[in-house]
């Protein structure tokens, strides 16, 4: 078991519906992600840990929240992705960002990031301030959900083709493997005394196994030489008059209910760990 750090810092991340952190800040068509990163936690990990004029790197950046909030203030962005549809994504939403007058800028690319060296440009290598990140939790998520006359139909609930290597698919031992090689050549973008955001939930594959995925993210970052700092937490969900008002999906209240009513005490997410590390 990896080495547990204490909480020391709750981040009020979705105080609103994390739809409209998004209105008119990003294109429509970025609902097709099956993982989107919040803004408002992007954002608050970005003006924790850099300043206006710094580069801030995401190496699966999805359709650019990173980038997008860096830009809004005032920070350089770099990221990749490794499925197209993405990046196109990414793209589109950097030019609204540029088109509303964001100060910063920043870029996307295509590719694999467990060969990351291989795609950014050189001039990167010791610069990067701040990398922020999350990992896929499986091939798929509960994705957007309407009624039709013959049933329910799910859409934007899947990565792509897992031919192009997207570490969505690999299983839990390869994901960290792939982690491990992403982080370990961050590491090498990074400028001393630089910092590591990775945003991360335990992911719950039978309604009775929880995989304690933040420990096991904190393993592998300290593996390739990152020194744990701290270990927040960014809250899914609101919280009014010292009550925490649950933001879950259609999905998450049927498992829950389901569980309990076979026994299990399961109760709903209502954060992401964030874990902090720095190197050296």
């Amino acid at each position: 078991m990896a080495e547990s750090l204490p909480v020391t810092s709750v981040w009020l991340t979705c105080q609103q519906p994390a739809r409209d952190q998004r209105r008119g800040r990003y294109v429509p068509q970025t609902s097709s992600h099956p993982a989107k990163m919040l803004p408002h936690l992007a954002a608050h990990a970005i003006n924790s840990y850099t300043v206006p004029g710094d580069l801030v790197f995401d190496p699966m950046c999805g359709v650019g929240t990173t980038l997008v909030e860096g830009m809004h203030l005032g920070r350089h962005g770099l990221g990749i992705d490794i499925e197209p549809r993405f990046t196109a994504l990414a793209g589109a939403n950097i030019a609204l960002a540029a088109s509303q007058g964001a100060p910063g800028t920043a870029k996307v690319l295509t590719g694999d990031a467990t060969g990351l060296l291989n795609l950014v440009p050189a001039s990167a290598v010791g610069r990067v301030q701040l990398v922020l990140t999350s990992p896929p939790y499986g091939r798929g998520t509960h994705g957007l959900v309407r009624m039709t006359s013959t049933g329910m139909r799910k859409r934007a609930h899947l990565y792509g083709d897992r031919e192009r290597g997207n570490l969505a698919y690999r299983g839990w031992s390869r994901l960290l493997d792939g982690f491990a090689a992403i982080l370990a050549a961050s590491y090498q973008l990074l400028r001393p005394g630089g910092t590591v955001v990775i945003t991360c939930r335990p992911v719950r594959r039978q309604r009775d196994d929880l995989i304690d995925l933040p420990g096991a993210l904190l393993a592998v970052a300290r593996s390739v030489g990152l020194i744990p700092v701290q270990r927040c937490a960014a809250m899914l969900a609101a919280v009014r008059d010292g009550q925490i008002v649950h933001r879950a999906n259609m999905f998450g209240l049927l498992a829950v209910r389901r569980a309990r009513d076979d026994g299990i005490p399961v109760h709903l997410v209502a954060h992401e760990d964030v874990l902090i590390l720095r190197r050296c």
